[in-house]
């Protein structure tokens, strides 16, 4: 059985060689959407009875994992050393310093590794990461499946 929940958060970043607008600094709305696959628990008279997993429970886990820090941050590459230091001068602003640029591609990527670790088997039902969805906009958006 497959199951998924939806998060969303707002983010800044900038794809420094992209041919295009994106180069700039800028900002979106991202959604992720975390689906996992399991077995259905059959628990009679347990509040887990009848689910793979408790959706509040998935939302729990990728916010902390992943939503909370980054929402309301700059999201920048490691090698993008002038808007990095720019960052690092702005007082107590949140911002993530990745090892790789900021893509759609790259961060669904990011997400699904520290998803997957801390969602498996969390109920001890085979439960698994199948995919990570990251809407950059409403129209694009990049897959990482297992």
């Amino acid at each position: 059985m497959l199951i998924t929940r939806r998060l969303e958060f707002d983010a800044g970043h900038r794809i420094p060689d992209h041919a295009s607008q994106c180069r700039h600094l800028h900002g979106h709305r991202y959604a992720l959407e975390v689906t996992l696959a399991g077995d259905i628990v059959d628990a009679r008279g347990q509040a887990v009875n009848g689910m793979v997993m408790d959706f509040g429970e998935v939302k729990r886990i990728a916010e902390a994992e992943i939503v909370s820090r980054w929402d309301h941050a700059f999201l920048v590459w490691r090698e993008d050393v002038r808007v990095v230091e720019f960052l690092a001068s702005l007082p107590d602003h949140k911002t993530v310093v990745l090892d790789a640029v900021p893509t759609a591609e790259n961060l669904a990527a990011l997400a699904f590794r520290v998803l997957d670790a801390a969602y498996r088997d969390a109920w001890g039902n085979a439960l698994r990461l199948e995919r990570v969805r990251l809407f950059e906009t409403p129209n694009c958006w990049a897959d990482a499946t297992r």
